[in-house]
């Protein structure tokens, strides 16, 4: 029997590792400036020269190592997000500090899943564990990590959607939703997005989504949702979840998370806290009361790539019955998975096992070892490194908030209740919608003439300026120098 011939030679960068510091010594220059520069520097227009050498047709043969880390190093990192500079205060996202940035290309590189008998599948467990310990949670809540809060409550609300239809006799992952009484989850209408999402995707239907209304500091009316659960209840609808949000995306405001909490117990109810950005809050001592009773929650998220500042792509859910998760995202058992692994204690290589399983909790089969950069980021600053960065953007909200009063051009809308201060530039003789289209030319002028990117969003019905304060490289002195330029361009508009 001859051998077919053979089809090619090996890949030029198949196990190459020679190349690895003179590819990175190529880039690292163009980072360092990345890093040094503010978010005025680079040319992001839409007309910029450099979409013209991105945006071109798929090569025929490939340009090189040489040429492509060029590129990459000009115009890719030139004119990539500068979510790392100091004045970068928009939404609910930062740049990663060294250490963590680079866990994750060792994990690149070192082409580390979560799973076998290896650091990644151990350290997923022990970054699990950190996180866990880090927020204040119960030792009996277990985790697993995804992409993202998206993500993250996804899988939260999968497990409450089964828990909730077990009770009543079905399976509804298995079987599917059809015939099924209704279900509804509730929450304020500060809820964040992706919990209308994660409804759509699992079957309740994005309307099934109740949004209850707020006080005036943007906490959820407790009596109106025990008002609304309880007619539901009535009319033979399955209550879900109760979400209370320990941190809304919008004014940081922290629900009275102890008083939802009794009514999701009241009514039989999933106590899910939202916690994606917030929930860290709970390290300053200052605010930790606002998160009483997130203890008793059936289900938590908590973003790692928010606070943590971990490369973004990484949330984590934790739950009080992780089996809950196993019988709402089973795959069910496969042979090349399943029946090709022994148990973890009779591995003889490494090999052997797959280790803690946690495709078994999750949408995710294939999935990086996210734990490697939690626990990187956690080793290096530890809980209190962490604490002092939360005390220090609490603060930062508290003191804009300080100098917008004492400013009669400047208008405070919110209270911070942790790092996010929404206010707007005023004038005299100008109604609402003559303010609010000042304050939307005004922040679109200041993205580009100042070293400041707040976003905008909307309070009360009115415009307002949102700083949110994340940023592990923002100081004190650019707080004061937001609202100097804020009052500068408001003044010269």
């Amino acid at each position: 029997m001859s051998l077919p011939e053979p089809t090619g030679g090996r890949d030029p960068d198949a196990a190459r590792t020679e190349g690895l510091g003179d590819a990175l010594g190529q880039v690292l220059p163009a980072l360092e400036q990345h890093l040094a520069a503010d978010t005025r520097d680079g040319d992001t227009g839409r007309d910029a020269a450099w979409r013209a050498l991105l945006d071109e047709p798929v090569p025929g043969q490939g340009r090189g190592a040489e040429a492509t880390l060029a590129r990459l190093a000009d115009p890719v990192v030139r004119h990539g997000q500068r979510l790392t500079s100091p004045g970068f205060l928009g939404w609910i996202t930062t740049g990663p500090p060294v250490v963590p940035a680079v866990a994750r290309l060792a994990t690149a590189l070192m082409g580390t899943q979560r799973y076998l008998g290896h650091t990644g599948n151990l350290l997923e467990d022990v970054a699990l564990r950190w996180l866990a310990e880090t927020c204040g949670l119960s030792p009996d809540m277990r985790g697993v990590f995804s992409s993202g809060g998206s993500v993250a409550t996804l899988l939260a609300l999968g497990a409450a959607r089964q828990a909730a239809y077990e009770r009543i006799g079905t399976d509804p992952a298995r079987d599917g939703m059809a015939g099924l009484p209704a279900g509804r989850v509730y929450g304020s209408t500060e809820l964040h997005h992706c919990l209308i999402k994660s409804a759509g995707v699992l079957g309740l239907g994005r309307r099934a989504v109740a949004e209850v209304r707020t006080d005036a500091r943007g906490r959820v009316d407790v009596d109106a949702l025990r008002s609304r659960v309880a007619e539901d209840v009535a009319a033979g609808v399955v209550p879900v979840a109760v979400v209370a949000v320990a941190g809304t995306t919008n004014t940081g405001a922290v629900d009275d998370v102890a008083a939802v909490g009794a009514v999701a117990r009241e009514f039989g109810a999933w106590l899910h806290v939202d916690g994606a950005y917030g929930l860290f809050g709970r390290l300053d001592p200052s605010v930790a009361h606002r998160f009483t009773g997130t203890e008793d929650a059936d289900s938590v998220v908590v973003d790692p790539h928010k606070w943590l500042a971990t490369p973004s792509g990484c949330g984590a859910t934790f739950v009080r019955d992780r089996d809950l998760l196993g019988r709402a995202f089973t795959g069910e058992p496969s042979a090349y998975i399943e029946g090709a692994f022994v148990p973890v204690e009779e591995a003889t290589s490494p090999w052997a096992s797959m280790g803690v399983p946690y495709h078994e909790w999750s949408v995710e089969l294939t999935a990086p070892a996210r734990g490697v950069v939690v626990w990187a980021a956690l080793h290096e600053i530890g809980v209190e490194g962490l604490r002092a960065r939360v005390v220090r953007h609490n603060g930062y909200a508290r003191r804009l908030a300080d100098l917008v009063r004492a400013d009669p051009r400047l208008e405070l809308l919110t209270e911070p209740d942790l790092s996010v201060c929404c206010f707007r530039y005023r004038r005299d003789g100008l109604d609402d919608a003559s303010l609010d289209r000042l304050n939307d030319g005004l922040i679109r002028r200041l993205h580009v003439e100042s070293p400041y990117v707040p976003s905008g969003t909307w309070v009360g019905g009115r415009f307002a300026i949102r700083p949110c304060f994340l940023n592990p490289r923002t100081e004190e002195s650019d707080v004061d120098a937001l609202a100097a330029w804020v009052r500068k361009i408001g003044d010269a508009l």
